[in-house]
């Protein structure tokens, strides 16, 4: 019951992803819609609906908004986060995606998982912060802040 079900991207605005991001994205909600948990916690003035969800996210007037539904379409909740704590996280996680994606194409091995490495310590910065920025709005767990972070980066690009 504690879990994402379905999940959307916002595409209003967006510039066309990349194979290599697109195949990113497709990824990580494979991955997310096959194991997560998410958790809307108990509000001392009302009654949050148990899951499972459905997200929406976007980016709206600068900020990113998760949308929140249940499973059968009721409205659940929605909060805005700023994307300030991200932009940085995000930018770095781009240039590594970039020179990860080039080097499989021409580097050895023992290279490209030295790049990859890299990836994943930027790739758990932005989960973490993700994390942090949702106390108290919804709980994830790691994995799931991993995967819901690769979908924040899919809303930055262009």
């Amino acid at each position: 019951m504690n879990r994402i079900c379905h999940i959307e991207i916002d595409e209003k605005g967006l510039a066309r992803p990349t194979p290599e991001i697109e195949q990113e994205r497709r990824v990580a909600i494979y991955d997310l819609l096959e194991e997560n948990l998410f958790t809307l916690p108990k509000k001392p003035d009302r009654e949050m609906p148990p899951g499972p969800y459905r997200v929406k996210l976007a980016i709206r007037e600068g900020r990113l908004v998760f949308d929140i539904a249940t499973e059968d379409g009721e409205k659940a909740a929605e909060f805005h986060l700023s994307l300030g704590p991200f932009r940085q996280v995000v930018k770095d996680y781009f240039q590594i995606c970039e020179n990860y994606f080039d080097a499989v194409k021409r580097l050895p091995p023992s290279q490209i998982e030295a790049i990859d490495m890299a990836r994943r310590g930027i790739h758990n910065e932005g989960a973490s912060i993700l994390r942090e920025r949702l106390t108290g709005k919804a709980d994830v767990d790691t994995d799931t802040a991993r995967r819901l972070f690769t979908l924040i980066c899919v809303l930055h690009w262009g």
